[in-house]
């Protein structure tokens, strides 16, 4: 064993990148990495701006990934669609995994620099609206919060405006030959309401799965998204519940009650139907 440090260079990496693209420079870390900017000398202040921040950018992602998994189902290219829905489900098991590290906060050190957040909330992201209203639940209400950014309530109109992830796959039952005409021209703006029609198409999928494969793996894909959204939401619920309580939300809602109201919020509610009826 030689005593020499490693040099990497000797086995050809590149070490000076003065006129070329180095790691950092891809990823434009300078910006990502100096947009932590807390307001309070309290030291957890920087984790819960970093989960936070980094809760969004796997947002973005699952946003990228849905609307991707959306249009596949469109053009009936259910594989990628597939791939994407795992990798969504996924991305909220990592956003689960997000909420162990912000448990290690106290109440005592939350309210350290609670006040410095002023009337922000994560109730206010947009990016979680965008999921929501991508999935499903249009709750039109919850444009409001963006009325001060034009461009933001033009991205969620863009979504309102189109057929959700869900209604793809209404969509798509419909072109294999179930009848749901009255399902598939309808306003996307609005939140589906339970349909019987639907409950018995993937009825239909659930008894026979050999016969409609392709719906039957699209539904469980559906499910398993679902399923991890849900894991999230229960996990927001228990963090928020440890660390303030009962307390108002700095958002004006009432936190922890307002964080139950939404774990009644179902988005694919006849996949969770089809299984007490079958």
């Amino acid at each position: 064993m030689s005593d020499k440090p490693y040099d990497p260079e000797a086995e050809g990496a590149r070490m000076s990148f003065k006129d070329a693209m180095s790691y950092g420079d891809y990823l434009r870390l300078g910006q990502v990495l100096s947009a932590q900017a807390p307001l309070s000398t309290a030291h957890d202040e920087m984790l819960f701006i970093v989960q936070h921040q980094t809760s969004e950018l796997w947002m973005k992602l699952a946003i990228h990934e849905m609307k991707a998994a959306a249009l596949a189902i469109a053009a009936d290219d259910l594989q990628p669609a597939f791939k994407m829905l795992t990798r969504v489900a996924r991305i909220f098991e990592q956003l689960n995994g997000a909420w162990d590290v912000l448990r290690t906060m106290t109440p005592s050190e939350y309210t350290r620099f609670r006040d410095a957040l002023g009337q922000s909330s994560g109730f206010q992201s947009y990016q979680y609206r965008a999921i929501e209203y991508l999935a499903g639940n249009r709750n039109l209400a919850m444009l409001r919060p963006h009325a001060h950014r034009p461009e933001i309530v033009a991205e969620l109109e863009g979504i309102l405006d189109s057929p959700s992830l869900y209604d793809e796959a209404i969509r798509f039952l419909a072109r294999r030959g179930f009848a749901l005409a009255e399902e598939v021209n309808r306003d996307w703006r609005a939140t589906r309401p339970e349909s019987d029609a639907v409950l018995a198409a993937w009825q239909a999928v659930y008894k026979d799965p050999q016969a409609y494969w392709d719906c039957y793996q699209l539904a469980e894909k559906l499910v398993d998204f679902e399923d991890y959204f849900r894991r999230w939401r229960f996990n927001h619920v228990t963090t928020v519940e440890r660390v303030i309580g009962l307390k108002r939300g700095t958002g004006g809602t009432g936190g922890v009650s307002y964080l139950r109201r939404m774990l009644e919020v179902v988005l694919f509610p006849e996949l969770w139907t089809v299984r007490t009826t079958l």
